[in-house]
């Protein structure tokens, strides 16, 4: 299980979602006005982040790993477009904003490494399948 890089991958997707808690993104979330902003963002972050630590262990169900992965790819990609919101909401791009495109970048690289996971597991059962067929 540690061996596979593809759980490198998914551990550090987890600490990416978990760092953005740490993120003025995620305090100028909670200060919203509209608290349901803030929440739906809380919660999109924790699905996404517990998502990727749960990927981890299905290291022995390659199939299913897979499909939870590309599930997890989805809630990530409403978690960034959640946070892109946010900070189109604080102003757009600015010199001022450049700790909250950190948050917005962090969820980026979140998708990045569980496409990366995806890709290794992918290859994994690859290289499976053709070891099979030399049997």
């Amino acid at each position: 299980m540690i061996q596979r890089i593809q759980t490198l991958f998914l551990f550090l997707a987890f600490l990416f979602n978990g760092t953005v808690f740490f993120n003025p993104l995620y305090s100028h979330a909670m200060q919203d006005p509209k608290p349901w902003i803030g929440t739906g963002f809380a919660v999109v972050l924790t699905v996404a982040a517990l998502m990727s630590l749960g990927c981890i262990f299905l290291y022995k169900n390659r199939p299913a790993q897979m499909t939870w992965v590309k599930r997890t790819m989805l809630i990530q990609i409403a978690s960034l477009g959640w946070g892109a919101g946010i900070l189109f909401s604080l102003g757009g791009f600015g010199l001022f904003l450049w700790d909250e495109l950190l948050g917005v970048a962090l969820l980026l690289l979140g998708l990045i490494a569980q496409i990366l996971a995806l890709r290794n597991i992918k290859k994994d059962e690859e290289l499976v399948r053709s070891m099979d067929r030399i049997r």
